[in-house]
This record gives structure tokens, sequence and C-alpha cells, in this order.
């Protein structure tokens, strides 16, 4: 067969046919971490911002607050045990108002942790574990905010277990056709699985902290958190195994517990309300508000505890990318519920959409449209993604945008019924607001004693991020410092494998023209 010559050379020959790069050299592991670290500085940066022993002024200013919030929270929940639901704003036929509202915005936020923490987890997304730790807790706290509403809602929560199916001579057996029965599980399953798997997360680390304590309380108290964590191979192999099943239990939950929620509403036949676009419209707004929360959080904080190294503009920059392309299916969602209206021929249903577009709410669904529509195309801009103030606040008109959602969704479809004679309004009441205040205090006093107390930030895991991109030595770039991923002369190294330098190369006998 004939070949092609040579050009462009002198002398003559056949051109071999080109080799394929390695498939290592395409896998090269990303650099996840700026600056120049090794295990040392890691450890200390994040570790400082527990172990030091005062704090940052905001950190008391936020904690001050939260507490305040959290003793708004305490007396709308004790005046409402003294006197009834009836201090809410709930009417005929507006039954369901701020407290489902409010329920069904602070669940959405929860799912950013799971999100982030599961499924990035399974798909090997290593840029994760730089937020995951705190976007856990956060679902933790939100969880327990979401909770709180259908236990008073109900009116009686001093007999709330009867929803749980327990053997009782009452013989009162949860009705398994309501959807209150059905969040009870969903809950309270989410709940256990979230807290499982951000306590399972933290082990390794609060083993970190014990040890480097100096204080015999916090050594003691972190010694019982951590389990009696040693870091030997068994300890390794089991927690590997239960994390990840853990995560293989989350992932579906993300899926199913909004679903579940949005079932709350799909189920019945209300207006607005009974369309089968609920389910993947719910878990898309509650991941889009969840990112949001995420980052509304975690810019403040990179901030303020120089933690721009670990949590860098490219985590920012994906956080923003998958913000962007939830809050794109969630804007098609509002387009696709005019549409139904208009086309399923349904007088009630097209009532509703001219109700909103026109009705006495209107200004709450053009300000939706607004922050969950308009606001979030300036993400496009990579510019605007790497603008951290212009980001934040775009991560706060995504949260108003979600919950003033929820308000359209929930009560102001309420205010419209079938007979003309059984149409209402709503507004809500002092106590509405103290208790809604008064559970964002309380997730922002947990959030920042978090902070203060536990690792927000993985240590052991950007460690192992350090390990995965140095090979297990050096700083630089993957290798000696001098081969972005090479060793300098073309030779990619594998993960553990010691690395020459040409001087060491000129020393094997082979390289000087012997044989071992």
């Amino acid at each position: 067969m004939a070949t092609r010559p040579l050009t462009g050379g002198s002398g003559s020959g056949t051109t071999p046919p080109a080799a394929p790069p390695p498939l290592r050299n395409r896998l090269v592991p990303q650099n996840f971490i700026d600056g120049t670290h090794n295990y040392e500085t890691i450890t200390d940066i994040i570790g400082a911002v527990v172990l030091s022993p005062r704090p940052p002024m905001i950190w008391f200013i936020m904690v001050g607050l939260g507490f305040i919030g959290l003793n708004f929270m305490l007396l709308a929940i004790t005046w409402l045990l003294l006197q009834g639901i009836g201090i809410w704003g709930n009417n005929i036929p507006v039954a369901w108002s701020w407290d489902i509202v409010n329920f069904v915005w602070w669940i959405g936020i929860g799912h950013a942790g799971t999100l982030i923490s599961a499924i990035l987890l399974l798909m090997r997304q290593q840029w994760r574990n730089s937020i995951n730790r705190f976007a856990e807790a956060m679902t933790v706290f939100a969880v327990m905010c979401a909770g709180l509403y259908p236990l008073l809602h109900t009116g009686r929560p001093w007999v709330d277990y009867w929803l749980f199916p327990y053997p009782n001579i009452l013989a009162m057996w949860p009705q398994f056709r309501s959807p209150l029965c059905w969040d009870v599980f969903a809950v309270t399953t989410y709940f256990t699985v979230s807290v499982l798997f951000w306590f399972l997360g933290l082990i390794p680390d609060i083993a970190t902290l014990r040890d480097r304590s100096t204080s015999k309380f916090a050594k003691f108290a972190y010694g019982l958190a951590g389990l009696g964590w040693k870091g030997s191979a068994k300890h390794w192999f089991r927690y590997e195994q239960s994390y990840n099943i853990l995560a293989g239990l989350s992932a579906p939950l993300v899926l199913s517990v909004h679903t579940i929620v949005s079932f709350d509403f799909a189920v019945g036949i209300v207006p607005g309300w009974h369309t089968t676009i609920f389910p993947p419209y719910f878990v898309a707004g509650a991941v889009f508000a969840g990112f949001a929360m995420v980052l509304t959080f975690g810019l403040p904080l990179r901030a303020l505890y120089g933690l721009k190294d670990f949590i860098t503009d490219k985590h920012i920059d994906w956080m923003a990318k998958i913000t962007l392309a939830t809050g794109l299916i969630v804007f098609y969602g509002y387009i696709l519920e005019m549409f139904y209206g208009w086309y399923s021929g349904n007088v009630y249903e097209m009532g509703l959409v001219y109700h909103r577009l026109f009705g006495p709410y209107k200004w709450f669904y053009y300000a939706l449209l607004f922050c969950n529509g308009v606001w979030p195309q300036f993400l496009w801009s990579p510019a605007i993604r790497r603008n951290m103030p212009f980001l934040w606040v775009t991560s706060i008109v995504i949260g108003i945008g979600m919950w003033l959602e929820r308000f359209v969704i929930i009560p102001v479809s309420l205010t419209r019924d079938f007979l003309p004679s059984s149409w209402g309004s709503y507004s809500p009441t002092l106590w509405d607001w103290m208790l809604f205040l008064g559970t964002m205090g309380f997730f922002t006093f947990l959030l920042f004693l978090f902070v203060k107390f536990l690792p927000m930030i993985n240590i052991f895991e950007m460690r192992d991020l350090h390990y995965r991109y140095t090979g297990g030595h050096g700083n630089g770039n993957g290798h000696n410092g001098n081969g972005n991923g090479h060793n300098g002369n073309g030779d990619h190294a594998t993960d553990g494998e010691k690395v020459l330098t040409n001087q060491e190369r000129s020393a094997l006998p082979e390289t000087r023209g012997g044989s071992a």
C-alpha cells in the first residue's frame, strides 16, 4: 500500500498513523482549589472558622437577629396554641394560606442540598465538594422550618401523632387518601435521610476538630460526636459504603418529595391546581429556589471567612448556570399554565388565568414573572455570573419570586372558586407575619451556629481533591510543577506514582545507555 511522503521537512520517509492521545491525558483531574495549598493549609484555613477563639462581629449580629426571629416564632406559636388558627388570615374560601405557602417554599429550599450532595456525588461531579456541606445544613434547617407549618396547620398539633400508622386502641388509622398524610411520610422520610447523610459526612471532619481543639470541653464534645473515628482503613471502607447507600436513597427523594407536595394541589379540583404539569414544575422550582438560597448565604460566607480559594469563581459560575437552567424550566411552566388554561376550553380555568392577569392580585403575578422569568436571564452573561454583588441580589430576587409563586398558586387560586357567591379575598395578619419572619430567624440562627461549631466546607474531601490533582505529591499543577498534569517529558503519572525529575531520570541505568 502506498504511503504519503513526509512534507515540511528534509529527508524522505512515511507518515505514521496518528496515535490518539492517551485516555489518561484526556481525563486529567481538574483543579477545584485556587492558590497554592497543601494538606496542612487546607485544614488550617477551613478549621480556623470553627477553632478561632472569637468569630467576626457580623457573626454576632446575624446570630442576634436570628435569635430575635426565633423569639418571634415562639411567641406566635404560643399564641396560636392558646387561641387557635383563627388568629391567622385563613377564611372561607381561602382555607390554605400562608402556612401552606411557607411550607412549600421552605421544603423547596431544602432540595438544593440533596441535589448537590447526593445526585452530583453519584455523577462524580467533584466540584460539589466545596459547597455540599453548608448546602446539606441548609437542607436540614429548611426542612425543620417547613415541617413546623403542617403540624400547626392541623389546629391541634398535640394530636398530630394520629397521622402516623401506629397500633392504637382507638382503632383510628390515617386517611391514606389525604395529601396531609402523604406530606407526613414525605417530609419525615426526607428529614431523616437528610440528617443521616449530613451527619455521616461530618464524622471525619469532627474527628479532625477533636484532634486540633485545645479546649477540654471541645475535645470531649467533638470526640463524642466523632463516634470514635480513627481514620483506619476499616472506618473509611464502611464510611464509603454507608455514604454511597445514603446518596442512592437521597437521590430519588429529590424528585419524589416535591412531587408529593405538588400532589397536595394536583389531586384537587380547584381551578389552577388540577393539572398534570405540577410534579416536574414543582421539582424544577424547588431546585431553582434551593440554589438561589445557597448563593444567598454562600457568597457572604465565602467573603466573610476568606474561603475564595475553596469556593472559587468556577463553583459560583456553575451554580449560576444551574440556577439559570432550572429557571428556564420554571418560566416554561408559567407559559404552559396560561396555555393549558386557554387550550382546555374550561371556563373556570380560563377565568383563573384572567383573574391572575387582571384581577386584584395581578401585581403579585407580574412580580413573580419578573423575578423568576425576566431577571434570571441576566445570568446568560459570563460577566454577570462573575459579578458577585449582582449575583447575590439576583439570588434574593429569585427567592422572593419563588415565594410569590407559591402565594399566587395557593391563596390567590382559592379566592376564585366555581361559584361567584363563594368568592373571597385574603390578607395576612400580624401573626402570619410573625411566624414567617420567625422561621426565617430560626433558620438564620441555626445556620450561623452551624458555621461556628462545625466545618462549613468538607475538609477531608478538599484534601482528597488536592490529592487527586497533585497525584499525591507537590503543589505544581498536577505534578512536579513544570508539566500541566505531566512530568515535563510527556509521560503522565498515575495517582500515587512518584514523578521523576529530569535529573532522577538521567540517573537510571536504562537512560545512561545500559540495562539494569
